[in-house]
């Protein structure tokens, strides 16, 4: 893997810390950071957590991890290969981790990660237990655009509603 097939946004540290103080973040959880680049978010978790990490960089692929997480917090690729071609990995990665995480999800996106979500898509998190209870939005001057800190939990909240007729 190169740095001409993905392009790497480092997160901003002073970012990391403030979304983090918006996760309910329990003493004994387990902190998962499956694209930890140079580690904004991964050494921002509180010092108390047990945590681990993956890095495709670090030869430590997310595909690979096997460990149990109650918490995966990160700003995830954009675009991942997938057959013969890019996808946008917002969507997937969290159909993903929705699977795996024990309590949480919390993925910083942008303003087409958003727009995976897909009425339909929501619904089925929904129907496997899944919510969106918080939503942060946020600036980073070096890159394009707002910026979307998405919390998925297992814990019922109705703020953020799918219709499902097509008008």
């Amino acid at each position: 893997m190169d740095r001409e097939t993905y392009l790497f946004h480092q997160t901003p540290v002073e970012l990391c810390r403030d979304l983090i103080k918006c996760i309910p973040i329990e003493a004994s959880d387990f902190l998962y950071e499956p694209f930890k680049g140079e580690g904004a978010f991964y050494n921002s978790f509180p010092p108390a957590n047990e945590k681990d990490w993956s890095e495709i960089e670090q030869h430590r692929d997310f595909k690979d991890y096997v460990g149990e997480y109650d918490w995966v917090i990160s700003n995830p690729p954009f675009r991942l290969e997938h057959g013969q071609g890019r996808i946008n990995s917002f969507w997937y990665l969290i159909d993903y981790y929705t699977h795996r995480s024990r309590k949480g999800v919390a993925f910083l996106g942008n303003d087409r990660c958003f727009a995976t979500m897909t009425p339909k898509r929501i619904e089925g998190l929904k129907q496997k237990g899944w919510y969106i209870n918080k939503i942060v939005v946020c600036s980073v001057k070096k890159w394009r655009g707002r910026y979307f800190f998405i919390v998925f939990q297992k814990k019922p909240c109705d703020f953020y509603t799918p219709l499902l007729t097509n008008y």
